[in-house]
Order: C-alpha cells, then structure tokens, then sequence
C-alpha cells in the first residue's frame, strides 16, 4: 500500500508550520476570551486543542489515504454536501441570527465549513475528467451548477462570505484546468458592469438580493455616512487595537480589546487585532509570512503533481486559505467590509480547523506522489493542454 509514497517528501515544514500557527491561534483565543466570555477561556481554549488533536489525527489519516481513491468517491461527496447544508436549514442551531450550525451529539459542526474542502474536491475530479472538453460551454456550465447548489443552500442561512469562497474556488480550479482566455475576457466584459449595477441596486429601498444588515456592511466601507456609528465602531476599535500594539505589542493578557469588550466575538472574526494589540507589528508580519511560506510550499507541491487532479485539489485549497486570509485581516484592517470569516488555523472553530487539516493531510499524500525532479518532459518542452487556453472549442 505504502510503496508507491516516497517518505522523503512527506513536508515536514507544512506540518511545523501548522502547529505554529494553531499554538499561536490557541493562546490568541486563551486571551480573547480570559475576561468577557460565557464559557469562559479555558472552555474555548480546551475545544480548540482538543479540535487541533482529532484534526491532527484526520490530517495523517487523510496524508496516507491515497487521494486517487476520493476522487472515485465524488458523487457520494457532492450528495454528502448538498445533505449536510440541507440539514442546516431544516434542523440547523440559531446563534445571532444566523442558521449555520447543527448539533450532532455534543459537537456543533458547521457545515459551509466543511462544503469548501467538499467543493474543491468535487470540482477538481470534475475538471479532470473534462479536461480535454474544457472549453466546451457545456462543460462551463456543469462547474457552475455543481458549485451553484451548495452556493444557494449556503446563502439561504444566510452566509454571504462563504458564499463568495465557492466562486473563489471555481474560478481558481477552472484556470488551472486550462480554460480559454476568451472566456475570462467574456466574464470580465459581464461581470463589471454587472457588478456596478449590483451595487446600485443594493443601495435603492426596494432591492431584495441582500438582507439590510449586509447591504450596511457594504456601505460601511464604501459610504460610511449612510451607516450607523454602532456598525463602524467594531471596525475602527480593531484597527486601534492592532495600531496601539505598536512594534512588539502590549505582552500576552495585557490587551484591552477583551477587558473593555471592543469587540464581538475576538476569538474568530477579530483574532487578528487580539495578535496586532498583544504580539505587536512584528506578531502580524510573521504569522503572515508563515502563512505565506505555507501556501507557496502547498503550490510547489502543485507543480510537480503526477496528475491534473491533485493539481486542481491543491489550487483549490490554495484558493480557500488565500481569500479567508485577505478577509479576515482585510476586516480586522478596515480595508474590506466586515464579514464573518475565520483565519485558518488561528481563529475560534473546531469545524474550520478540521476542514483545513482534512486539506492539509490530502496536500501531504499529493505531496508523496509527486513526479521525480528529474522526469523527463514532453519531446515538445510545451505542454498540450495549455496551448489549447487561446482557442475556445
């Protein structure tokens, strides 16, 4: 079963990585929680290590499952996906208005959560067996009816931002395939005027697309004198926690975001100003750029890739934890309009971090099956498919 992984490319430095990252996480939650929580911290901290130690064990399980075999299992995964989100809806838990959770037992899980490492997986499988056809509109428009379904069940809990995630992996796995520019140019020629009008739209009494509260997220950055003072408060009181962090920050427990109650919810959608105020500019720059030493690891795994699938699984994920990033810190920095999504690894949640070392385990077994660094190319140097981007079929 093992002879076809070569252990010496099992990344080490990923996993190093993600233990940084998850202990820097865990003592980030320990603080944000220490004064004005319900559970009290050592409850949340306590879920998180405990979430971080049965992932761990999820991420080997999954590094030594070989990911050929998953993408043999695709239509139960998609079906498991559309079942799990269903579920939500019909008998899912309402915290703060929002059905996006559902008890199994003594766990809360939330499924949009796991809908993105299922999404990658069932487009990536898709994209591979078409990807001699991708350029044909029928092949487009079945990626987007298979990211469409758990897109509209996600946005009826209603969760926008995750939402959003879906497209984010759609449009990175389908470039990756090898679509035509022609297409993307098309998009483009759509999709800008389209979203200008979208957003007039939002802003007029009558519009029905969004809920109010998250037409005011918008306009919170884009005219913040159309919005009231209580929905900037959270945004501006991030960005002086983070800025009174100064260099090297304030010391662990030392920040006031918790002790005064700045903001809701620090442990998960505000983990960044909880690192900004206690862990200073200097705690920000390195979790960032270990964050970014991860996902450059993760996309030269991509590169050497034996197959296009495990390709397309990688792009996926990369895809995920990039845009979760940019908003996360993009919230917590006011450069983005507030919106609820957690930073991998750090931020409260036992569902994302399963969901995120399930996709890291994958990367792990991609990762041991990748093509020797001295195989031999194509007699042409060029690969076929790539030259097949400039013309649509």
């Amino acid at each position: 079963m093992f002879d076809k992984y070569d252990f010496k490319r099992f990344d080490y430095v990923i996993i190093i990585i993600i233990v940084i990252l998850a202990i820097t996480g865990t003592i980030a939650i320990g603080s944000a929680t220490r004064i004005n929580s319900a559970e009290g911290t050592a409850a949340l901290r306590n879920k998180q290590m405990i979430g971080f130690i049965t992932g761990g064990i999820l991420m080997m399980f999954f590094a030594f499952f070989d990911y050929r075999w998953i993408g043999k299992m695709t239509v139960p995964i998609f079906l498991l996906n559309v079942a799990l989100l269903g579920a939500v809806l019909v008998a899912g838990v309402n915290v703060n208005g929002a059905t996006r959770w559902i008890d199994i037992g003594p766990f809360r899980l939330q499924p949009s959560e796991f809908s993105k490492i299922f999404t990658v997986l069932v487009l990536a499988k898709y994209f591979d067996l078409l990807k001699d056809r991708i350029n044909k509109l029928y092949t487009i428009v079945g990626g987007v009816i298979l990211t469409g379904i758990p897109v509209m069940l996600i946005f009826m809990e209603p969760d926008l931002s995750t939402s959003m995630i879906m497209f984010v992996i759609f449009a990175f796995i389908i470039f990756t395939a090898g679509i035509s520019y022609w297409y993307i140019l098309a998009v483009a020629a759509v999709g800008v005027p389209t979203a200008i009008w979208g957003f007039n739209y939002i802003q007029s009494p009558d519009q029905t697309l969004l809920k109010a509260y998250q037409v005011d997220r918008i306009l919170s950055l884009v005219d913040p004198e159309k919005v009231s003072a209580d929905l900037l408060r959270q945004t501006n009181n991030s960005i002086q926690a983070i800025g009174s962090g100064k260099l090297f920050g304030k010391g662990l427990y030392l920040g006031k975001v918790n002790q005064y109650d700045y903001l809701p919810e620090p442990q998960t959608d505000f983990i960044f100003a909880i690192i900004g105020e206690e862990f200073g500019f200097f705690g920000c720059v390195l979790i960032l750029l270990l964050i970014l030493i991860l996902i450059m690891r993760i996309l030269w795994i991509a590169k050497d890739s034996k197959d296009l699938y495990g390709k397309l699984i990688i792009t996926g994920y990369a895809a995920v934890v990039m845009y979760q990033v940019f908003i996360n810190v993009g919230v917590a920095t006011g450069i983005v309009p507030n919106t609820g999504v957690p930073l991998p690894f750090i931020s409260y949640g036992v569902s994302s971090l399963w969901n995120n070392l399930i996709g890291i385990g994958i990367i792990l077994n991609i990762s041991m099956q990748r093509k020797k660094p001295n195989s031999v190319p194509p007699i042409s140097g060029v690969n076929t498919r790539t030259r097949k981007r400039g013309a649509v079929q």
